[in-house]
């Protein structure tokens, strides 16, 4: 899918698997959530690299796996070339036989351009009755990580960076599921404090692999003290003996299709 975010076109897969692999680990518990049934079809809605696709698909389900990077499928298509994955835009995807399951794990905040249309979407793509299991950032996601970004740019005398994610509140949520035709079963809100274990470069590095895109169009030498300057913004409240940690709060539904 497209989420409007030009850095993710260019996220290198292996990078994303190797340094950032705790964002399929961490899906673990969303597939249980899901319980995906023998001969159940079932949507991958942002699938990444397809890890937990293939947890679905290990089940016994029918699973296709949908992504707007190339990158991602292309990866996906050659680590598991028994599932089937495309290219496609969340918000106006459609199928042509409905599914009884649309399952999405660390997806839906970067689909910003219309999250109502997006839920419009699953809904469509369901069967009645069909379930939509999913985790995404929520409100307050990042925050101590996105407060040392702005503060920084403030200090560059740059203008604030346009942030790539939609980070909803529980009620926000939960009001466009229920508007889109759905009946909110569970909602949890939590935090997820995660380390980053293949940061060496604490929270620069994260700047660079998951909000690429505010570097676009800054002078090339000012990058590098910029980032530099995050980290010592976000230090205090992120930096541990053990090493750095990314302050996420996360948002994890099941609702069904009426």
């Amino acid at each position: 899918m497209r989420y409007d975010t030009p850095s993710l076109e260019r996220w290198n897969s292996r990078a994303y698997d190797s340094s950032f692999g705790y964002v399929s680990t961490q899906g673990a518990p969303l597939v249980d959530l899901l319980d995906p049934r023998p001969g159940e079809r079932v949507l991958d809605l942002g699938c990444g690299t397809g890890v937990l696709t293939a947890q679905i698909a290990f089940r016994g389900a029918e699973v296709l796996g949908i992504d707007g990077s190339p990158a991602m499928i292309e990866k996906a298509l050659a680590q598991y070339p028994g599932i089937n994955f495309i290219v496609g835009d969340a918000h106006d995807f459609t199928v042509v036989d409905p599914y009884h399951a649309v399952f999405s794990n660390a997806a839906l905040h970067w689909m910003t351009r219309d999250p109502g249309a997006v839920i419009a979407s699953v809904r469509e793509a369901l069967t009645p009755g069909g379930r939509f299991v999913a985790e995404m950032g929520g409100a307050g996601n990042c925050a101590e990580l996105t407060a040392a970004m702005h503060t920084a740019w403030r200090e560059f005398g740059l203008r604030e960076p346009e942030l790539p994610w939609y980070f909803p509140t529980p009620a926000e949520y939960a009001r466009r599921l229920e508007q889109e035709g759905f009946v909110v079963r569970l909602l949890e809100y939590f935090d997820r404090p995660t380390p980053l274990e293949e940061c060496p470069g604490g929270a620069a590095d994260w700047v660079r692999m998951f909000a690429g895109s505010v570097l676009e169009g800054l002078p090339p030498e000012i990058v590098e003290p910029l980032l530099q300057r995050v980290n010592e913004l976000a230090a205090p409240a992120l930096r541990r003996e053990s090493g750095w940690m990314a302050d996420y709060v996360r948002l994890r539904f099941a609702a069904v299709r009426r």
